[in-house]
């Protein structure tokens, strides 16, 4: 346990130099890692995919438990990172201070440009410049968060999450063969909707398909689902119901028992 804002590593360390880790963030929910919204398994299952497609050293996973209970004593979201050698780096913050504001009114996000698309996409790497340079280019525009596209102009995930939208009369969301970050949340809410009889449909959202949802929203481990109000274009904006009904249908997943 280090209780200290600084955190010391060989200059030559890959993960410094190259960004070269795998990371999970996940929120801690009734301080429990077994809680069924804490989704330990499935954010462990995450890294170690990444870590054996890599073909990098898996850590321990009794002293990975083991950190995680200690840190999340004190913080509801923890963020554990694996260096290629197996070395853990888990740290712990607390949600953010406005996140119930964003969930009843919603954000606004604006569209980057194509090279911000992360690299390695199906993989969460500590490589994230380019997610990190197209958050920071929205918060310019007085956006809160990015919405990453392809060289078509598709919209494939926001910066730190998953997309979702509303029309027809039913969900819809970007397939992971366009090249997004499988999201623990996005796999589990996926799941659930499809077992309560939900349609779901993974299709391409074009610059003109998105143009009729009624409602659209993000989704992480962190923030639940956050409703998007606006999003900033290079010509003219988009405006979605951040109150649409749809939204207690994803809501309720993380509420019921």
């Amino acid at each position: 346990m280090i209780e200290s804002q600084t955190l010391e590593l060989e200059i030559d360390d890959p993960g410094l130099l190259y960004g070269a880790t795998v990371f999970t963030t996940l929120r801690v929910y009734n301080n429990l890692l077994e809680s069924r919204l804490t989704h330990w398994q499935a954010h462990c299952d995450r890294l170690k995919f990444s870590l054996e497609t890599f073909g990098w050293r898996t850590p321990n996973e009794r002293q990975l438990r083991q950190g995680a209970q200690i840190l999340m004593a004190h913080f509801p979201v923890l963020r554990i990172a694996v260096f290629p050698d197996g070395r853990e780096w888990i740290t712990g913050r607390f949600l953010p201070n406005d996140l119930i504001e964003k969930q009843k009114n919603g954000i606004v996000l604006s569209l980057t440009v194509p090279e911000f698309a992360r690299c390695l996409p199906a993989h969460k790497t500590g490589n994230y410049l380019s997610a990190w340079l197209a958050k920071a280019s929205a918060q310019r525009l007085d956006a809160q968060e990015a919405i990453l596209v392809d060289a078509a102009g598709n919209w494939l995930e926001t910066s730190t999450g998953n997309l979702w939208g509303w029309r027809d009369g039913s969900w819809w969301t970007p397939p992971l063969t366009a090249g997004i970050l499988p999201g623990v949340v996005r796999s589990q809410l996926l799941e659930w909707l499809l077992t309560n009889q939900q349609v779901v449909r993974e299709e391409p959202w074009t610059p003109e398909f998105v143009k009729g949802f009624e409602a659209i929203a993000y989704s992480n481990s962190v923030v639940e689902i956050i409703p998007i109000r606006t999003v900033i274009q290079r010509i003219g904006k988009l405006e979605y119901n951040p109150s649409h009904p749809c939204f207690q249908q994803l809501r309720m997943f993380f509420i019921a028992l």
